[in-house]
């Protein structure tokens, strides 16, 4: 990051924007003290004569800088109330009652359902994010820095916690709010700062900077419309364009889904939708074994299969890229090349490992292919950004040459940029034969992306859409009232 200004005023909700490793956050990093300064540079902020000096998260805790984190940095072991004091007694014996009732006051205050001494890991991620919220709104920040806080909510929830951001704002506080949903941006901010390759591109205010301008300025070009993605791929049109690669009749699974069929034919993009918690995932975990199937059959190429596991999947050429790429998807202290060959080696076994000089040209070949911005293919893939992590685990499940690839969420959390590009390579590889779900939590993704949805709803499928119907109207109407269809 090199000579960036950043000015944020009081009562101001101002958006932070830019592409994976644009700088954003080594910009918050530093601000709280996660990184040290580099001698270069000031940091100014209000009721001081002097410019701050910020060592450590705590030096920035005393000066009224609260961060929340995309990634959820509380302790599950502990209660809500615990986690929202922690580190905040000054050394002594804290008053457990007093603990409780300040932290039952904040929750309710900000319409938080969950009580004080209820075990955090007993909330849903969605509650636990409101919750690294509410602890960092007690403490009296002048500033607070969300990064990513939308990202595990659902419409209510962020509603909700816009409402909460706006109060602050009334109040006086300074909100940073770091986001890749430009929706989102343009509802709540009250100006933009672009930073690109760790420059600073400019200060907007928002009603002067179009979505298609601030798109514009974070890849550094200009973008046709969006909706025009489908169009730049051609659609499967082999003679087995008809062949249905997978189908599922009946399909139940431990994790409370209601039996469900599905089917998916060769070079099809096709996707489940609904609201947070409608099912979506579970209904892909069943396909890949991810979770127990207690009910149901499935055919692979029309002839029976059971998948009970991921390791059965893979033999039967589905791939699938999971929701929690943290949890699930890397291996954060392996490096880029052996997280890329991991599948395959998985496939042939450990008793016949990958040679040296393959690895090294598998994993070349697919940084160049999917343009991973990495320093080596020897760098830890922990130290990547989100969206370069993402690109190492599809590269992962390319390398194994799947007929069927999952998609589960493969854009959250990344920049605008590279979201794009992962569309279009979805588009892309559909058109040569692969068959691929997508899942995304944005419908104008799932309408750019997909030729025909699945509708969720309650852990149900309650419709399915091609077509004329591939519209966001038909969507909400199918989810408010798909039973009646």
């Amino acid at each position: 990051m090199q000579n960036v200004d950043f000015t944020l005023c009081e009562g101001e909700i101002h958006a932070l924007m830019g592409e994976n490793g644009a700088g954003k956050s080594t910009l918050i990093k530093v601000l709280t003290g996660v990184y040290p300064e580099d001698g270069e540079g000031t940091i100014h902020i209000k009721g001081l004569d002097k410019a701050a000096v910020i060592r450590s998260p705590q030096d920035a805790q005393k000066l009224g800088i609260s961060t929340v984190y995309q990634e959820i940095t509380l302790c599950p072991n502990l209660t809500v109330a615990e986690n929202m004091y922690i580190g905040r007694g000054n050394n002594k014996v804290m008053n457990w009652k007093k603990m409780n009732d300040g932290a039952n006051k904040i929750l309710q205050s900000l319409d938080i359902p969950a009580t004080a001494t209820q075990q955090l890991s007993s909330c849903s991620i969605a509650i636990q994010q409101m919750i690294a919220i509410a602890r960092a709104v007690d403490m009296e920040c002048k500033v607070l820095i969300l990064d990513e806080p939308t990202s595990s909510l659902d419409d209510n929830e962020v509603e909700k916690l816009f409402g909460m951001m706006r109060d602050l704002k009334a109040k006086g506080v300074g909100i940073i709010f770091v986001t890749h949903f430009l929706d989102q941006v343009y509802e709540v901010c009250d100006k933009i700062t672009v930073l690109r390759d760790g420059k600073l591109v400019g200060e907007f205010v928002i009603e002067d900077l179009p979505r298609v301008k601030l798109v514009a300025k974070m890849l550094g070009k200009e973008l046709d419309d969006m909706s025009e993605i489908k169009s730049e791929n051609t659609v499967y049109d082999g003679d087995d364009a008809d062949q249905v690669i997978y189908e599922a009749e009946g399909l139940q699974s431990a994790a409370k889904i209601k039996p469900f069929n599905f089917y998916i034919k060769k070079g099809e993009v096709n996707g489940f939708t609904g609201l947070l918690g409608s099912g979506r995932s579970e209904c892909v975990r069943a396909i890949f074994g991810a979770d127990r199937v207690i009910a149901g059959s499935a055919k692979k190429n029309g002839k029976p299969v059971k998948i009970t596991k991921p390791i059965e999947a893979m033999k039967n050429g589905i791939a699938y890229l999971p929701e929690d790429r943290k949890v699930d998807g890397i291996v954060g202290d392996l490096s880029v090349r052996d997280n890329i060959i991991l599948a395959l080696q998985v496939l042939k076994g450990f008793f016949h490992p990958i040679s040296k000089s393959q690895a090294y040209k598998f994993a070349d070949e697919y940084i160049k292919k999917l343009e991973i911005k990495t320093a080596s293919a020897d760098t830890p893939i922990k130290s990547l950004s989100g969206g370069n992590q993402q690109k190492v685990i599809l590269a992962r499940w390319l390398l194994m040459n799947p007929e069927y690839l999952i998609l589960d969420e493969p854009t959250r959390g990344i920049d605008i940029g590279t979201k794009i590009e992962i569309q279009k390579l979805v588009l892309q590889l559909a058109s040569e034969g692969m068959s691929a779900t997508f899942i995304s939590s944005e419908t104008d993704e799932m309408l750019r992306t997909c030729s025909r949805l699945v509708v969720m709803r309650d852990r149900k499928v309650v419709g399915e859409l091609s077509g004329e119907d591939l519209t966001q109207n038909k969507i909400m109407s199918t989810i408010a009232g798909g039973d009646q269809k």
